[in-house]
């Protein structure tokens, strides 16, 4: 729906018009069936039918109790009754705001002549009477609407509940068609559990970098870890050692970077990590980015005995390892005393290819991290929303300046994971496809960022306005050669 106002998931709407005005009608054009509590519908449940005036109280009390419990589960909820009752729309809202859900008003002004034509073709009708009183009522009603405190309220129009990261996407596609911005696109690799099991999995990796490269991406990333996350997937689940992967995809392709985003300091000697990324960059034909982070996965650290230090100390490391290597990527056989590395010969053969390869550290720490980043890093990756990119952008912004760095010399980039889609229809096939089974669809959506190509040009316009300057994503479906091809679509909406 090109025109269709983009509501935020989850969230409450509260229909708000006399009897015979469209109400239901619009509910059902742009919401599922199971979204909407309809006192007709209800009222049809516990009595004789839709029109069965008597069960109106214990079909509204019914309405009560199904919304309360509907809203506390965060799910997106219609209201579908007449509305005119001021003090259950402040309960409605009162109700919305306790659970933190966006809630607005649609007012059905429908003129009295419509809604009275409308009624005389139903088979149930409103009885006259009542109708009139109802039309005579609406003016009061739509204008006590506007001071009740909605985030909205609405002229009955096409809308769609999207993920909150989409609500603002259409009016970023705009801007980005009359100011076109570039980007550039990291595709970020984090489960290895494809079709076919361990002994498909080179060929999968192959024809996924191959695909990536075709697509546009710029550069492609792996996750460093011992073993499987569990913000991604089970601890038993296949997970390829990084470098060795990104040994492997160097051969697989021709043009994009190559790098960990990011690798954990604690996980080999500082020395023998340069060494390992100035051969990556040797046999990549000097494609290597160097990812490095403080390391927090504190439970694989402990399952293979591996020693997990305190915070402190992991910071120390991992300024130490921002100083030397440079040291150990250049010219001369310096020595390097750090505050916890000695290292008597900086000496590295073969050199990287690359006169400097590019530094990128992890994570969105405002007092330390980015502090660091502004003082040694080529680049900052960050998470979260497009208001903290904005908060994160300022802050390096503002550590660059404190130590008189050209901000400009340190880019923003940003790690999210994204569901393609070509149409609304495709988007919610591939989240009941992919969604785990006892999961809630809209909060598997939120989760992956579902979202048409539309929806995510205009997510990535807003990330690079607020400054980012490369997305890394994550494809739930990277397996699939259309979920590349879809993608490859939003990507060349930058270049």
């Amino acid at each position: 729906m090109a025109d269709a106002l983009n509501l935020p998931s989850p969230c409450v709407v509260v229909l708000v018009g006399p009897g015979a005005s469209g109400k239901s009608a619009w509910a059902a054009a742009n919401f599922p069936p199971e979204a909407i509590v309809s006192s007709d519908r209800l009222r049809a449940l516990i009595g004789a039918g839709e029109g069965d005036l008597t069960a109106s109280s214990d079909a509204f009390a019914l309405l009560e109790d199904v919304v309360r419990k509907r809203l506390a589960r965060g799910l997106t909820t219609v209201i579908d009754t007449l509305g005119l009752d001021a003090g259950r729309r402040r309960e409605w809202l009162a109700l919305a705001r306790r659970h933190q859900l966006a809630c607005v008003a649609v007012a059905f002004d429908t003129p009295a002549g419509e809604c009275r034509a409308r009624n005389r073709d139903r088979a149930k009708r409103i009885p006259a009477d009542v109708l009139s009183a109802q039309l005579a009522r609406w003016p009061r009603t739509l204008e006590e609407l506007t001071g009740e405190g909605y985030d909205a309220v609405l002229t009955p129009r096409p809308v769609r509940v999207v993920p909150r990261a989409f609500v603002e996407a259409p009016t970023a596609v705009r801007r980005h068609h009359e100011e076109p911005k570039g980007l550039r696109f990291g595709l970020h690799l984090g489960s290895f559990t494809f079709p076919g099991g361990s002994q498909a999995t080179a060929s999968r990796l192959r024809l996924i970098a191959e695909a990536a490269e075709a697509a546009g991406f710029d550069a492609i990333y792996v996750m460093d870890h011992f073993r499987q996350i569990p913000q991604v997937g089970r601890p038993w689940e296949d997970f390829l050692d990084s470098y060795t992967t990104l040994a492997y995809l160097a051969a697989c392709t021709e043009r994009v970077q190559l790098g960990a985003l990011v690798t954990g300091i604690t996980y080999r000697h500082v020395v023998q990590l340069a060494k390992i990324v100035a051969t990556l960059d040797v046999l990549s034909g000097g494609r290597a980015v160097c990812g490095l982070g403080l390391a927090w996965f504190k439970e694989e650290h402990l399952a293979y005995g591996v020693r997990f230090p305190p915070t402190r100390e992991r910071y120390a490391l991992l300024e130490d390892a921002l100083q030397l290597f440079p040291l150990m990527w250049g010219p001369g056989r310096r020595s390097f005393e750090g505050k916890l590395l000695t290292v008597p010969e900086t000496a590295c053969y073969p050199r990287p290819l690359q006169e400097h390869v590019p530094i990128i550290l992890g994570g969105g720490g405002e007092l330390r991290t980015l502090r660091l980043a502004a003082r040694y890093a080529d680049a900052a990756n960050v998470l979260g929303d497009t208001a903290t990119v904005w908060r994160k952008a300022a802050v390096l912004r503002a550590h660059c300046e404190e130590i008189r760095r050209d901000p400009a010399e340190v880019r923003l980039t940003h790690l999210s994971t994204a569901l393609v889609g070509a149409d609304d229809h495709q988007v919610v096939e591939l989240v009941e496809r992919l969604r785990p089974r006892r999961q809630d669809p809209a909060r598997f959506a939120r989760a992956v960022n579902a979202g048409t190509i539309g929806d995510h040009v205009g997510r990535f316009r807003e990330l690079a306005d607020a400054g980012v300057a490369e997305v890394m994503i994550r494809l739930p479906d990277v397996a699939d050669p259309d979920a590349l091809e879809r993608t490859a679509k939003v990507i060349r909406a930058f270049r």
